[in-house]
């Protein structure tokens, strides 16, 4: 900002003399004939010279448009600023002294901070069309008015062209200056919001010579990135591109994407086909989308006739000019409004200004437009449709709808291969057609043709390879003292090791299809294990580039650095003393826990005492003397087991529930089969601790591997006490410890990696693994964060185990033998109750739902067939006597209840029927007695 402030008194100082002649409260008529305006940019350039002839076009179709201004002329003043901002800022200061009501520019970003300042002060509308710098805020100008797009969605389109393919890394080349800086920041958030980054920075000069350039250019080879985002103007970019193709980084592997100036050059003046040939081909590049309309073809078939009456002979027609020529429609509609609201071309003397007034400088001779804010208000609310389609201004001040094409060049010429719009990103589907559609951001949705990459290859470049700069990768390894099967120092030299680990990483590396130059430094005294959490550390001070070796993959490290592919699995497992449990005389019960076979044995008797209880009324061989009842509710029981009963089941509730606890019989004999099958035939070890949990709960010596995270481990997860671990090294102080036991020095049991217990127990069967093992993680090489080389490493790791070598070389050092291959494992867990209790759940509720169906069904034959004992008079001694009645009549055989049910609905038939026939007689005898009793007293009556 001082820079920009002392830029503008300098230009202030140039101005000797100016002129008075609009001083305070100079108004012209409502609707004026001309309306000045002023246009400020570089004619000699690519962009200038194509602006000036748009922007005459314009002004002429404005003029012969007499349903825009009404009569008023639209007049613009057009300056050279031949290639220099000091003038710019010059011209637009002389406009500032006359009555412009408006200027059309700058053309550079550079130029138009500092007018901007000016342009605030004295209330004139800038319009520029390809200032794209994206700090230029309306909060901090609001006067400036961008009439292209902002430089930020070109950045935003690039950052999700990287992300799409995969890449993490760019490398940013451009011109140092508000334009070049202010676009790279832009670029480096978005991708940021993408989670790449710009992993080196080549700022040059504007007019930076070709030594200037080769040199950055070097720097940039010796970068790991291939991926190169080249952000210039049109009159240095090509420069560069050259400079690139002689070194040698226009070829296979290398990624070139350039702004829209590469852009902008192929569609005003591209250049001859066997020049762009060797330094252009499979540059991708942007372009300022324009859809397709009427009025832009018809621009188009104007535009050889345009150039050729500028006299500068014949050029193409870039999105510049199509956002100039526009420019001119904005401002003439925005002025056409402003007279229509009422607005008066009117200035006045800037009161600050003329506090100066009798200096050398003459400040007060410019004037503030009165009616800048409504203008400019004027301005953002146009809606129209131009040349590059339609014209409307968001809330932000940006142009709606910002898309651009992205263009492959090649030996051919260029092609486009896809577009990118604010909507829906990366689309092979033109912006106007998404428009129609709700926006769609999947990753499925985000498609792009096919790319010619540079060297003619259309295979996605890696993005990264290993910089040729003659360093050498100072890899860390342990220096292991133990289990030196894994890593071991060789005899060759101290830089030289063996082992496992060592020969997955050479096969690793040679499968990589560049050169990794490294050294093995070892990292330990050679007399204890070495941390290798504190290798890992290392890394992230620069001492290591890499740490390869018996590295598990923890929590902990990869908040330090990135790991490969894991190579081996591994975990932490507990190693105790076991012993060969021999079968005894009661070993037919150790299936079962004690529980299973209570709750089993009851379940017997349930089920027979249900399923007595549905078939006693109807089935004679349920039924007897109570003795004999009760002799076959057990045996009906039990001889389920071996599905041997003999008694039948005739009610349908009764084989409901004796087929639902036949099927648990069925389960629960299968489940007892197997299980005494492998504790008679299978050789038992038993130990007293059964896992990690009993190991915890007790106070026994824990032991574990010295440097390995088990350690930190049982302490911070697991909650152990310090005093209780015990540092091992060699697989003899195992032996020792284990041994030894907890009561004689040694510990109770070992903590370790499974790949190394598993080492440990092929030549030591007295030992075994005990329980499951508690944490999950595997082994891999350790890189710096967000390092390729880590992604490069993973990917030769899973071609490994693809093709065998990987188990070819587990072969080679860790093959199992003795103990590993008798087939000897730990005690069979007992099957518990809480495995079965499901099927228990079924059968209980099986038979209580019988039970209450049984009821219900005894309750209403008992209302049928004794309703007498439901009609008695109540009491304590009437409800006991129908309870025994109720008992009396379930315990009855089913047949003698219907015979005698049926017997008494005789018996009251026939009652009724005699009661009836003397019921009669009693009638007839009355009948004649009264009659007899009339005739008697009719002669008294008389």
């Amino acid at each position: 900002m001082k820079t920009h402030l002392c830029l503008l008194l300098l230009v202030l100082a140039t101005l000797q003399e100016v002129r008075r002649s609009y001083g305070a409260g100079t108004i012209v008529s409502t609707r004026p004939d001309v309306v000045n305006v002023g246009a400020v940019f570089s004619f000699g350039t690519m962009i200038g010279k194509v602006a000036k002839v748009a922007i005459e076009a314009a002004v002429n179709d404005v003029n012969s448009d007499p349903t825009v201004l009404n009569g008023t002329k639209l007049k613009v003043t057009m300056q050279d600023t031949n290639y220099s901002g000091f003038l710019g800022i010059v011209e637009a200061l002389q406009f500032m002294e006359s009555d412009t009501v408006a200027i059309i520019g700058p053309q550079t970003s550079v130029t138009a901070h500092v007018i901007s300042h000016i342009a605030n002060e004295l209330k004139v509308p800038l319009l520029s069309f390809s200032a794209t710098d994206p700090t230029l805020s309306p909060l901090q100008f609001p006067f400036f008015v961008r009439t292209s797009q902002n430089d930020l969605f070109q950045m935003t389109a690039i950052a999700e062209m990287i992300n799409y393919y995969g890449w993490r890394e760019v490398i940013a080349i451009y011109v140092d200056d508000d334009h070049g800086r202010n676009g790279i920041a832009a670029l480096g958030d978005k991708l940021a919001e993408r989670r790449c980054k710009i992993s080196f920075k080549a700022p040059l000069r504007l007019e930076a010579t070709q030594d200037e350039i080769t040199d950055a250019l070097v720097k940039v080879a010796l970068d790991e990135s291939r991926i190169i985002v080249l952000h210039s103007y049109t009159s240095t970019g090509l420069g560069i591109l050259k400079v690139a193709q002689y070194l040698g980084m226009m070829g296979n592997g290398y990624v070139w994407i350039a702004t829209n100036w590469l852009s902008t050059i192929l569609d005003t003046d591209p250049p001859h086909p066997q020049d762009s040939v060797d330094y252009l081909q499979g540059v991708l590049t942007l372009k300022l989308h324009t859809p397709d309309s009427d009025i832009k073809k018809k621009f188009y078939s104007r535009w050889r006739n345009l150039t050729q009456m500028s006299g500068n002979g014949t050029f193409g027609l870039s999105t510049y000019g199509l956002y100039s020529y526009d420019t001119v429609w904005i401002l003439a509609r925005a002025i056409d409004r402003f007279f229509d609201r009422g607005g008066v071309i009117s200035f006045s003397n800037d009161s600050r200004l003329s506090n100066l007034k009798g200096g050398s400088l003459h400040l007060d001779a410019m004037s503030i437009f009165d009616g800048g804010d409504l203008l400019l208000n004027s301005i953002l609310r146009v809606d129209m449709i131009g040349v590059s389609g339609q014209v409307r201004f968001t809330p932000d001040r940006n142009l709606i709808h910002p898309a651009c094409d992205i263009i492959n060049v090649m030996q051919s010429g260029f092609r486009r291969i896809g577009y990118w719009s604010n909507y829906s990103g990366l689309s092979i589907v033109a912006p106007e057609t998404l428009y129609m559609s709700p926006p769609n951001r999947s990753s499925s949705a985000q498609q792009l043709f096919p790319v010619v990459w540079p060297g003619e290859t259309t295979q996605k470049p890696r993005g990264w390879v290993f910089p040729n700069n003659g360093r050498h990768l100072r890899i860390g390894v342990p220096r292991r003292v133990s289990y030196r099967e894994f890593v071991s120092p060789s005899e060759g030299g101290s830089d030289q090791f063996t082992g496992y680990c060592i020969d997955v990483f050479i096969s690793a590396v040679n499968l990589l299809p560049y050169a990794v130059p490294y050294n093995l430094i070892p990292y330990g005294d050679g007399k204890h294990n070495p941390s290798s959490t504190k290798l890992v550390e290392l890394i992230t001070t620069d001492y290591f580039d890499a740490v390869v070796g018996d590295l598990a993959i923890t929590m902990e490290r990869t908040k330090m650095a990135d790991f490969t592919q894991p190579y081996i699995e591994s975990g932490l497992v507990v190693v105790a003393p076991v012993r060969q449990q021999n079968t005894s005389a009661w070993a037919f019960l150790r299936p079962f826990t004690r529980e299973m076979w209570i709750v089993t044995a009851l379940f017997f008797l349930i089920v027979g005492t249900v399923v007595w209880i549905l078939e006693h009324r109807m089935n004679d061989e349920f039924r007897g003397p109570p003795r004999r009842q009760f002799i076959t509710i057990l045996w009906f029981s039990f001889s389920t087991w071996f599905f041997a009963h003999r008694e039948n089941t005739v009610s349908a509730l009764g084989r409901v529930v004796l087929i639902v606890w036949l099927f648990v019989v069925l389960i629960i004999n299968s489940s007892y089969t197997a299980s005494l099958t492998s504790i008679l035939t299978v050789q038992q070890l038993s130990s007293p601790i059964k896992g990690i949990e009993d190991l915890v709960q007790s106070d026994d010596p824990i032991g574990y591997q010295e440097g390995s995270f088990a350690r930190t481990y049982l302490i911070k997860e697991l909650g152990v006490h310090e005093s209780r671990l015990v540092p091992l090294v060699m697989p003899e102080d195992y032996v020792k410890a284990l041994k030894a036991g907890p009561r004689g020095g040694g510990v109770a049991a070992v903590v370790d990696e499974r790949p190394y217990i598993e080492l440990f127990l092929s030549t030591r069967c007295e030992f075994s693994i005990v329980g499951q093992e508690f944490t999950k993680n595997g082994w891999g090489f350790a890189f710096p964060r967000d390092s390729p080389l880590a992604v490069d490493m993973s990917t030769a790791i899973l071609k490994l185990s693809e093709n065998g070598d990987l188990q070819r070389i587990h072969d080679k050092w860790l093959k199992s033998i003795a103990c590993t291959s008798q087939g000897s494992k730990l005690q069979v867990d007992r099957l518990q109750l809480k495995s079965f209790r499901g099927l228990f759940l079924v059968c209980g509720l099986a038979c209580l739902l019988a039970l209450l169906i049984y009821l219900g069904q005894m309750l209403y034959q008992f209302s049928r067939h004794c309703p007498e004992e439901l009609d008695s008079s109540s009491g304590s001694s009437s409800r006991s006597k129908r309870l025994q009645t109720f008992l009396t009549f379930v315990d009855e055989k089913e047949e003698e209840v219907r015979k005698r049910s049926k017997r008494r609905q005789l018996e009251k038939a026939s009652n009724r029927s005699m009661g009836g026939a003397e019921s009669v007689n009693d009638s007839r005898g009355s009948h004649i007695e009264y009659s007899s009793n009339q005739s008697l007293g009719a002669p008294d009556r008389a």
